[in-house]
């Protein structure tokens, strides 16, 4: 992918219960538990203090996306109530949404070991190409927002999920994939994608 010419700023949704348990969210449709609730509060009074102006220039050109599952949605409302933002003014987009992990959802990674160890081993093997079954692997991920990324016209502000973050860290700083799946993907930080790299921000 040629260099991404806009600054975006990436915010993944604040904790649920399954974060908190280590389960597989994937597509599943989870809220925010009281520590998610604080982490999006935090994060959008943080990143007005940081940013200011930017923010009400990325507001004016609408230029605010989420996922529409409903973690980054609850998200994306708090951390715009904290910037004094008003609500309801962003694009849910379903390309945002998190990979699936098709069977493996809802499941902790103990559960996995027993349930699929074969799928589990051949994921250790190849995290960026590995899909379980009825799911998705990041190199389909990729696909998917590769059209959305080259689409877009301006600099941008995303609350999305750990796995889109990974994946993008792929598509705009040019982390090898191999790398870009092992990283930590932080709740309560941003991530500010620019100029051909990314680094956290807040």
């Amino acid at each position: 992918m040629p260099e991404f010419p806009h600054r975006l700023i990436f915010v993944r949704h604040g904790e649920t219960a399954y974060n908190a348990e280590s389960r597989l969210q994937g597509q599943l449709d989870t809220p925010l538990n009281a520590r998610g609730r604080e982490q999006a509060r935090a994060i959008g009074g943080t990143l007005r203090s940081l940013l200011g102006p930017e923010i009400d220039r990325l507001d004016e050109a609408e230029a605010f996306f989420a996922s529409p599952l409903e973690r980054a949605r609850e998200t994306m409302d708090i951390a715009r109530d904290a910037m004094g933002l008003k609500p309801g003014r962003y694009h849910l987009d379903p390309v945002l949404k998190e990979l699936s992990f098709g069977v493996w959802e809802g499941l902790t990674w103990p559960e996995i070991e027993v349930r699929d160890a074969k799928g589990l081993r051949a994921r250790r093997k190849d995290r960026w190409a590995f899909a379980p079954e009825g799911g998705e692997s990041y190199a389909m991920l990729a696909v998917r927002l590769r059209p959305w990324l080259d689409g877009l016209s301006e600099h941008a502000f995303v609350i999305s999920h750990g796995g889109v973050a990974r994946v993008l860290m792929a598509l705009i700083a040019g982390i090898p994939p191999a790398k870009a799946v092992e990283a930590p993907i932080i709740q309560g930080r941003a991530i500010l994608f620019e100029n051909g790299s990314c680094r956290w921000i807040g």
